[in-house]
């Protein structure tokens, strides 16, 4: 082979490799999506019980369009979820805005994806005492086991099943990041982090917020973020809301001041509730579809 040719091959194989990196990440971001949206703005909306039988509700029971439910592996349904009814019309402007930008996030990875885009699978939001929120609360020593942990319930209990969600897709979409070398994909992806981290943000807020006047939601971010930190890795960096030295703790940052990573693994841990390396379990029951499904083993 000539240098001529060798040039072409090189050039072509650097394509490739940057359209693998796209795509990864694209499919990364989308299960990143489905883990920050579908789970925890539902509980703002309808699942299974209202709307059209997806998991993103945006405070009125509505859901997706079926056009956006479609796509490569086994499309599911919806286990559970209704629409909360909020006593404080603050809380309720803040989820109606958060679903409508996860609904957006959705429908823009899903274009970009293309023919490569994925169904969306099967979703447990369900509030039984065996549903994964209850069972989540009960590893965050929130109830015990045979109590029933519902999201739907209050204005509190939203907030904290929203909590659980948020901050990590922040850590996921971080944690991605360096799969992109595209300046302008990298700039989509910023994009998404930024409105991520502006959601968990304003649920942290909201939550310390109310704490004060009700500790024990405090000290539920505490349980929850502890109940991730059991599951994902050995590393223990997630955070709840309680601050120190006169400082709350809004955003959860090491020494340097910069957010933490999440792999795609360590997401799923979380997600399917099992801190082994399993395929399927928890909020996502038959797992995810796409080639990323793997939780990480512990």
């Amino acid at each position: 082979m000539n240098q001529q040719h060798e040039l072409i091959a090189e050039v072509f194989e650097r394509q490739a490799k940057r359209r693998e990196e796209r795509r990864a990440f694209l499919k990364f971001a989308g299960m990143s999506a489905a883990v920050a949206g579908a789970a925890a703005v539902s509980a703002c909306g309808g699942g299974g019980g209202g709307g059209n039988g997806n998991g993103f509700g945006v405070g009125t029971g509505m859901g997706l369009p079926a056009n956006l439910l479609t796509g490569t592996g086994t499309q599911g349904g919806v286990t559970g979820g209704r629409a909360v009814v909020f006593t404080d019309n603050v809380v309720r402007l803040y989820a109606n805005e958060i679903a409508a930008d996860e609904k957006a996030h959705v429908a823009f990875l899903r274009s970009a994806l293309g023919s490569a885009a994925v169904a969306q699978p099967a979703l447990d939001i369900s509030a039984t005492p065996t549903g994964p929120f209850s069972q989540a609360a009960v590893a965050a020593g929130l109830i015990t086991q045979g109590q029933s942990f519902d999201p739907y319930a209050s204005d509190e209990n939203f907030l904290l099943g929203a909590y659980i969600f948020e901050d990590v897709g922040v850590t996921a979409y971080k944690g991605a990041s360096p799969l992109l070398k595209s300046a302008t994909f990298l700039s989509a992806a910023a994009g998404i982090l930024g409105a991520e981290a502006y959601h968990a943000g304003l649920i942290r807020t909201v939550l310390y917020a109310k704490g004060m006047a009700l500790p024990a939601l405090i000290n539920a971010t505490e349980g929850i973020s502890n109940a991730r930190d059991a599951l994902d890795n050995p590393i223990d960096d997630d955070q709840g809301v309680r601050g120190s030295n006169g400082a709350s703790n809004i955003v959860p940052t090491d020494a340097n001041g910069i957010v933490y990573s999440r792999t795609a693994g360590d997401v799923l841990n979380i997600v399917y509730l099992n801190p082994g390396s399993v395929v399927k379990g928890g909020f996502f029951p038959n797992g995810v579809n796409g080639p990323i499904n793997t939780s990480t083993a512990g």
